[in-house]
């Protein structure tokens, strides 16, 4: 059977994370340039390839001082690594529309296995008559395993940044 390659729409995607500051809140951030694409057989995606990348420069927290940290070396160094990227392995269904994505995510120059729960919401034709598939990826990675080991403590004792970072993908990608 061909393939079929799915691209990412970015005007119908969303690539946020999530991290807990002061251990007491949580603070949310998207990127706002990023690209992707999936391989298939026909229709299903069991045993798809996926790839992702983010633009470290198009981070955005609503907090213009708080995106030039995350930019600089003390976090992702967007001038030395422009890209977050993800390379899948596996990609495997786990039952009805749930699958489980294995790969490779690279952050700065380190490159870890991670993996992540995919939510396929459906398939459907939109008003111009092009085919689009949506889901909704979510995991958790610790920052400081790919390098972006910054952090503070209060005088109270509480660190600034969690290690952990939530990450949530609700994106649509259009049958090529």
């Amino acid at each position: 059977m061909a393939k079929t390659i799915w691209t990412l729409d970015p005007t119908h995607s969303e690539v946020q994370f999530k991290v807990k500051h002061l251990v007491i809140s949580t603070v949310t951030g998207s990127f706002s340039k990023f690209d992707g694409k999936i391989e298939a057989e026909g229709d299903d995606f069991a045993n798809a390839s996926a790839s992702f990348t983010a633009d470290i420069a198009s981070i955005n927290t609503n907090n213009p001082d708080r995106d030039a940290h995350l930019q600089s070396d003390d976090f992702f160094n967007a001038e030395q690594f422009p890209q977050l990227k993800f390379e899948s392995t596996k990609f495997e269904k786990t039952g009805g529309s749930d699958y489980k994505v294995t790969g490779n995510m690279t952050i700065r120059d380190i490159t870890k296995e991670v993996v992540l729960d995919v939510e396929h919401g459906g398939t459907a034709e939109d008003p111009y008559g092009n085919i689009k598939a949506g889901f909704e990826i979510n995991g958790t990675i610790n920052r400081k395993e790919f390098g972006l080991k910054w952090n503070a403590v209060t005088e109270a004792g509480s660190v600034v940044v969690a290690d952990k970072v939530k990450l949530i993908l609700n994106v649509q990608f259009t049958k090529g």
